[in-house]
């Protein structure tokens, strides 16, 4: 009998209670009520709070506000928190969807991105049309890399809200794909096709960005 499975689930949810407890007297204080219990969800989640939210919705007024309003349903509803999960995973989830919520209203742009924006075209022989040079190995030269991460970070800014929460959750905070599924309340199939489209849609607008990288080095 194989017992390694069973082995790793209650490994998995002996950390997992760990990880819950060490907010226990934090969550107690919440439900009584106590006079530093908004404080010190403040003082031991604020700053992850805020920059989770200033990446998702790249202003820095919009993020304030987002981890008010996180805070606040926190501390409304902490008695609907059943400690099935982590305490700052559960945080967590409310501050990402206070932060989608926000960015959704600001954007007035496509809400999908299609795949036929972002993959190459091809002839009917199946060879690129327009093949893109491999541009890749340039992106540590020093004269490029300002322009570069202006060029990048408004790419991210260009995409539409549902790409951009799964691209920061995933490739920036480096959460796992079943991690980003869990906080936004996707299956993880949806969450991978949506990291995918993000990534093909930043790299075709930084391909599209190069020849102008490449006149700024050469000066």
């Amino acid at each position: 009998m194989n017992l390694q499975p069973a082995l790793e689930r209650q490994s998995d949810a002996v950390a997992e209670r760990r990880h819950t407890d060490r907010d226990h007297d934090l969550i107690e204080a919440l439900r009584l009520r106590e006079a530093w219990a908004t404080e010190g969800l403040v003082t031991r989640y604020g700053e992850r709070a805020y920059r989770l939210a200033s990446r998702i919705t790249g202003n820095g007024q919009d993020a304030e506000e987002v981890v008010q309003d996180a805070f606040w349903t926190v501390v409304r509803k902490i008695d609907t928190f059943r400690g099935e999960s982590a305490f700052g995973s559960w945080l967590y989830r409310i501050v990402a969807n206070a932060a989608y919520q926000k960015l959704r209203g600001r954007q007035r742009r496509q809400q999908d991105i299609s795949l036929e924006e972002v993959l190459p075209v091809f002839d009917e022989s199946g060879r690129h049309v327009n093949p893109a040079a491999d541009w890749s190995p340039r992106v540590d030269d020093p004269r490029i890399q300002v322009e570069l991460r202006t060029a990048l970070t408004a790419a991210i800014d260009e995409l539409p809200a549902a790409y951009r929460m799964v691209l920061v959750l995933r490739d920036i905070e480096g959460r796992s794909n079943a991690e980003v599924a869990d906080a936004l309340g996707l299956n993880i199939g949806v969450v991978k096709t949506r990291v995918h489209r993000a990534r093909l849609f930043l790299r075709k607008r930084l391909t599209d960005c190069m020849p102008g990288f490449a006149a700024t080095a050469t000066r």
